[in-house]
């Protein structure tokens, strides 16, 4: 038996199942965009629109839902209103999605963030769960931390290419994949440990066209030896990105190992025609003024990160912005 006519139709089969079952899930998709679309003209033709549109979408759950299952219930039915509403043109449809995938997108009332996390669904090819994952997660709302909504909608939508750091990695990252407790009280190895055994959950939060190089990477100067903690390496933007992970609060001599890595990496690991290599510090603390102060004011390459082991509420964030903020106005106070 000739193995690779073997494979070649075992491959036409799994291609072939995989796009009947696309098929049958935008088919999903367009149904419930026609039954949207059905109740919007109907709702609109009621002489109390809010009123009406409720008590129709009520009385049509309760005609078809023992008909036809829960696809259609109540709940089901406001789903496909809003659908219709905020996708009213069905060729702006994407076929890549299913109707679980669309249902996470039209809660999202502010459109650019929408446009954000549909852009990326499609430029990452993220499932329904890691979809809702980054929702979850507040990853837009993260990356606004760092940047404007300008740089991050332009990344999304492939109009340019990361510049620096801050524009790829999130401050803070949220690492809730890890099972890790708030309170706990665990070591570098340990957090390193669960990092690699959900390497998968780390690559979706760190982004786009990150892959893992290695763990413990070697760097021998003269006799002393030293290992990097994690190594990635971007090939969009074409440079190495050493972590070293901490789970107290990030210190100068901290800063002034990774920079050690990345001169390393720069001097003896990185070809001519790949950018300077970008050093992460992961931590569960930092002062942004002392790592500030540490490096120097033209800094590109060296940023403190601080990690979450929990999904942070809106508001939890909101804390954090502006606790950034009041400790640089304080510093920029003391400095006067």
């Amino acid at each position: 038996m000739n193995i690779k006519l073997t494979e070649e139709i075992r491959r036409i089969i799994n291609n072939a199942r995989a796009n009947a079952v696309r098929s049958v899930d935008f088919c999903r998709v367009q149904m419930y965009w026609q039954i949207g679309r059905r109740i919007v003209e109907e709702e609109q033709g009621g002489n109390s629109r809010a009123e009406y549109g409720t008590g129709l979408i009520k009385t049509l759950a309760k005609e078809l839902e023992p008909e036809f299952g829960s696809g259609f219930s109540f709940r089901q039915l406001n789903f496909s209103r809003q659908f219709f509403l905020a996708y009213p043109k069905v060729n702006a449809l994407r076929s890549q999605f299913n109707w679980t995938q669309y249902r996470a997108l039209i809660q999202i009332h502010d459109k650019d963030k929408r446009e954000y996390y549909e852009l990326e669904a499609v430029n990452n090819n993220w499932t329904a769960r890691e979809l809702e994952r980054q929702i979850h997660s507040s990853l837009y709302e993260r990356l606004l931390m760092s940047n404007d909504k300008e740089t991050v909608l332009a990344l999304a939508r492939k109009e340019r290419i990361p510049e620096t750091p801050q524009e790829m990695v999130k401050d803070p990252m949220v690492l809730e994949f890890l099972g890790l407790h708030r309170d706990s009280k665990y070591y570098e190895t340990d957090l390193e440990n669960a990092l690699i055994t959900h390497l998968q959950d780390f690559l979706l939060e760190l982004g786009n066209g990150f892959t893992f190089v290695g763990r413990q990477q070697r760097l021998l100067l003269e006799d002393d030896e030293f290992f990097a903690d994690l190594v990635f390496y971007n090939r969009l933007t074409r440079n190495f990105y050493v972590f070293e992970l901490k789970t107290g609060k990030a210190t100068h001599q901290d800063i002034g190992q990774l920079q050690m890595y990345v001169n390393y990496y720069d001097r003896y690991v990185k070809t001519e025609d790949e950018n300077p290599t970008i050093g992460i510090l992961l931590c569960a603390e930092k002062n942004d003024t002392v790592i500030k102060m540490t490096l120097p004011e033209d800094n590109r390459t060296i940023l403190a990160a601080k990690y979450l082991t929990y999904l942070p509420t809106e508001a939890q964030l909101i804390e954090e912005v502006e606790k950034v903020k009041r400790e640089i106005a304080l510093r920029d106070k003391t400095q006067l």
